[in-house]
Parts: C-alpha cells; structure tokens; sequence
C-alpha cells in the first residue's frame, strides 16, 4: 500500500504541471489584463509598462510559469489587480464552498444512494418507473433553471427561506443551494447505485448468502451494497472538485461568496493571478480526491490489493 501511494503520489507531479500549465497558456491569451484595469479609456503607454513590470507581465509566458510555480511551493499565489493577495481571497471562500460542498455531497450519499437501493432491489415496480422518470426530469432541466426557481418559490412567493445567502454562509442557509448544485449529480448517482444493485443482485455470492440464511437487511448491506459501492465511490470522488469548481451558476443564484463567484469576477475583470490561482487549488483538489478513491477500493472490496 505504502509503494503504491508513493507512486501515484509521483504520477500527480507531471499531472499537475501539466494541467497548470494548460490553464496558465489558456488565461493569458483572454486579452490584456492592463487594458481592463483601465476601463473604456485607453491606458497611457507609461502607466500600462508600469503596471505590466510590477506584475511581471512584460515578460515571456513562460517565464511567468516558472515564477509562478516557484512562488507556489512557498504558499504565495500572487496578487490581484487591485492589490489583494490570492491568498487572501482564498481564505474567505473556499471556506464557504467547502461547506457547499460538503452539504452536496451528503444529498448525493443519503438521497442518490438510498433512492439508488431501494430501486434497484424494486427494479420495473412503479416506484422504479417513478424514480426514474424524476431523475430524467432533473437531469434534463439545467442547473440555473432549477436554482431559480426554488429560488422563487422557496425564498420569494412561499417565504420559507432568505433569497439571498449571508456573507457567513452557514449550513442551515446552504441546503437549498447544497440541493440545487447537488441535483444533476444526485440523480446519477441514483442511476448509477439501482444499475449496480440490480446487476449484482442476481450474483452466485448473494444467492450463497441467502441459502445461508443470513437476514435479508445484512445480504443488502454487508454484500449486495457494498459491492456495489465501487462506481458510485468513483463518480461522487470525482464530483468533489467538479462541485467545488462548477459552482459558479449556483453561487450567483442564491449571492454566495465562494470559489465560483471569485473564478467569475476574475474571468470578467480578466484577472489572470485569481483565476490561475483558485484553479491550480482545484486541481490539487481533483487529484487529491481521486488518490482517496482508489484507496477506498480497498476497503470497499478485499479482494482488490496495491502493490
């Protein structure tokens, strides 16, 4: 176990200076980052050259790589345009997205997987039809549009909820929002857990568990479900950072202060430090997620061993 990590620690280092590259070549080619400091007016010539050598923008892409990954192993991620550091900007909201997260992820474990479960052992029965008539719906309908209008309904027409979220964000004001973002990946893992039951229901090991005679709720949780945990595991460790990074709909709906609404403000300010820095996090974040999956392999199935 202890060599394999090593190794997958390893293999993430050419991933992951590949992917910042990739991200890094594809923001500085948005525009000129000086001329929107400036707004409508063009930039004086003398105070653009400023701008571009206090930022380090007058020189080469590719040495503005190298120091932007030197400055990186020592936790700086550089400075917004207006002065503020990353870091800073950091601090306040992926604090805020983690708790969104975090929030999503339990709809999709407590909700996918039991709706996934009890479908999958009452497969073609009408609560199997309805559950997937609904799933289809909710992945049909697009995020910003399910948003809205629990918005509307929630918060403005039936008053259940604030419209808004606080600027501290807690829990009890992100569960709609938590909803909202966790719905599309919510109905597949709903999809994914009922496919995964239903095809190893009708396996020799579960047939040999009930000749037996061991109690049906312990066949379905001690060997039918966590058998057939494995591809659900893969996709919810994956949704992690796709969560956290595509939160940006859901963020600008319901006026949270988080990762996706500092990527926005970076993107359309052309702020190339934020937007380079929030996503050299969420690539960590991708990687780190998928190590954990693979290790939890093993303790979802025995069987599976790293060398």
């Amino acid at each position: 176990m202890g060599r394999y990590v090593v190794r997958r620690l390893l293999q993430m280092i050419p991933v992951f200076i590949g992917a910042t590259l990739l991200i890094f070549l594809m923001v500085n080619v948005m525009g000129d980052p000086i001329a929107g400091l400036c707004g409508e007016r063009q930039c004086d010539p003398a105070t653009a050259a400023q701008l571009k050598k206090e930022f380090g923008l007058d020189k080469p892409v590719w040495q503005q790589y190298l120091i932007y990954m030197g400055n990186v192993f020592t936790g700086d991620f550089g400075t917004a345009f207006n002065g503020q550091k990353v870091t800073e900007l950091m601090s306040t909201a992926f604090p805020v997205t983690i708790r969104l997260t975090i929030v999503a992820i339990l709809f999709e474990i407590v909700i996918g997987i039991t709706l996934g479960v009890v479908t999958g052992l009452r497969r073609g029965r009408p609560v199997d039809t309805s559950v997937l008539l609904l799933t289809l719906v909710v992945i049909s309908v697009p995020v910003f549009v399910t948003g809205l209008l629990l918005q509307l309904l929630l918060g403005v027409e039936w008053g259940w909820i604030k419209p808004s979220v606080s600027t501290e964000a807690t829990f009890g004001e992100l569960i709609v929002p938590g909803l909202v973002l966790a719905s599309v990946s919510l109905a597949y893992v709903t999809r994914l857990t009922r496919t995964s039951i239903a095809e190893n229901r009708r396996s020799d090991y579960v047939r040999t568990a009930i000749a037996k005679g061991l109690p049906w709720h312990r066949v379905v949780v001690r060997h039918l479900l966590r058998n057939s945990l494995i591809p659900v595991v893969t996709f919810i460790g994956t949704d992690i950072g796709a969560l956290m990074g595509g939160a940006i709909v859901t963020e600008r709906i319901f006026n949270i202060h988080g990762v996706g609404f500092q990527l926005y403000q970076g993107i359309l300010r052309q702020n190339t430090q934020t937007v380079v820095g929030f996503v050299t996090v969420l690539v960590l974040v991708f990687l780190v997620a998928n190590l954990l999956v693979d290790l939890l392999y093993a303790v979802l199935d025995p069987r599976i061993r790293y060398a």
